[in-house]
């Protein structure tokens, strides 16, 4: 899978997410702080990596900044992003799951190293769900009007 991420800091627990994810065998494609020269500031690094996913050059991306709640709303300003923050793996599968979220956004400050691998395993287990009413309310947001 292709996965793009990008954080605004270049903190250890960001390191060990782009290590992780090729350790499971995903081409990474890093943004801001991971990769030198780029612009790190949260809201253009986080917007680049979801317009990848946005355009398809990207599977799915994983968002950071210091609470991650920057980061999310950034990449959920790219049309067809879905990103959500998640800071255990339950919510993790629930975004997943339920919201069809295309895009994680991790706190660089809460998410430590097992905790990091605890999201991205029911984060990458998880699919969309079937549910009709869950469809339906993904289709709804996914409306540029929202109606």
């Amino acid at each position: 899978m292709r996965i793009s991420v990008s954080s605004d800091m270049d903190e250890p627990v960001a390191r060990r997410l782009v290590s992780e994810l090729r350790e499971r065998g995903h081409d990474v494609r890093a943004h801001g702080a991971l990769s030198p020269g780029d612009d790190e500031r949260w809201a253009v690094c986080s917007q680049a990596a979801a317009r990848e996913v946005a355009e398809g050059t990207a599977d799915q991306a994983v968002v950071c900044c210091w609470t991650g709640t920057g980061a999310s709303i950034a990449a959920n300003k790219v049309p067809g992003v879905r990103a959500a923050l998640c800071t255990d793996a339950y919510t993790a599968e629930g975004a997943r799951r339920w919201n069809d979220a295309n895009v994680l956004a991790l706190s660089l400050r809460l998410t430590s190293e097992p905790l990091l691998k605890e999201i991205l395993d029911a984060w990458f287990a998880t699919g969309a769900g079937t549910d009709a009413e869950d469809r339906e309310n993904v289709a709804y947001v996914e409306r540029p009007d929202g109606t």
